[in-house]
């Protein structure tokens, strides 16, 4: 299987060299070229890598990557046209892997692809989080309830997903809204519950199951079946 990198860049031309590049040596690429549009790629799950640009329209890259690392540890390359060691120290604190400054030849890209995919852990069928007949695979972004495969939306995903990595744990909607939905959401507590039930009606209901439960004036939990 080939691996999956993704570039968010807003240089187009720019974008489009470094594609053909990594093209070239095998890699399989997509391109963004707005912050907002990359964030929502890259937290599909589906990459092996991120090559991302400081300077985007919509969001920053820094904003794009602080956001990612709530819910993704997929490795983060930044590209920037900036070379202060401040814009490099922030970068790598944010959560990035590595950081390359332009202009820059391809080979040391591809050189610091290699070391950065060489340090990150190997999908492995550990990855998969269950809970009863319930099975989320993170790289794939699929749910399956007893074999089969369950369509969510990208929020239904994010919060089960949440759900079942902190199983057996009894999580307040605070939590679940600070963490699924991000420290700027600015609605009410009740999208979680709202949500709480798109799950239940897609699993619960659908396949005669019982994951998720409700602890009265706490918030909700999944617990593994006996």
């Amino acid at each position: 299987m080939k691996t999956k990198i993704l570039i968010i860049e807003d240089e187009e031309k720019f974008a489009r060299f470094v594609e053909m590049e990594l093209t070239y040596e095998g890699y399989e690429v997509s391109k963004a070229h707005h912050g907002r549009t990359g964030l929502e790629m890259a937290e599909s799950g589906d990459y092996d890598l991120v090559l991302l640009d400081v300077m985007l329209p919509g969001l920053s890259g820094m904003e794009v990557l602080r956001r990612l690392r709530r819910t993704s540890s997929v490795p983060v390359i930044m590209l920037t046209a900036r070379d202060s060691v401040m814009d490099k120290v922030s970068g790598l604190d944010s959560g990035a892997d590595d950081y390359i400054t332009k202009p820059f030849a391809i080979e040391e890209l591809l050189a610091r692809i290699r070391n950065v995919l060489r340090k990150a852990p190997a999908r492995s069928e550990s990855q998969i989080l269950r809970a009863g007949e319930v099975a989320l695979d993170p790289g794939s972004r699929q749910v399956t309830v007893q074999g089969v495969p369950v369509d969510l939306t990208k929020r239904e995903f994010d919060l089960l997903h949440y759900l079942l990595e902190n199983k057996g744990l009894v999580l307040s909607r605070e939590t679940i809204l600070e963490k699924v939905w991000g420290f700027d959401f600015e609605g009410e507590t009740n999208a979680v519950d709202v949500y709480i039930r798109f799950l239940r009606s897609k699993i619960d209901e659908a396949f005669g199951v019982k994951l998720i439960s409700t602890v009265r004036g706490v918030g909700y939990v999944i617990r593994d079946e006996k």
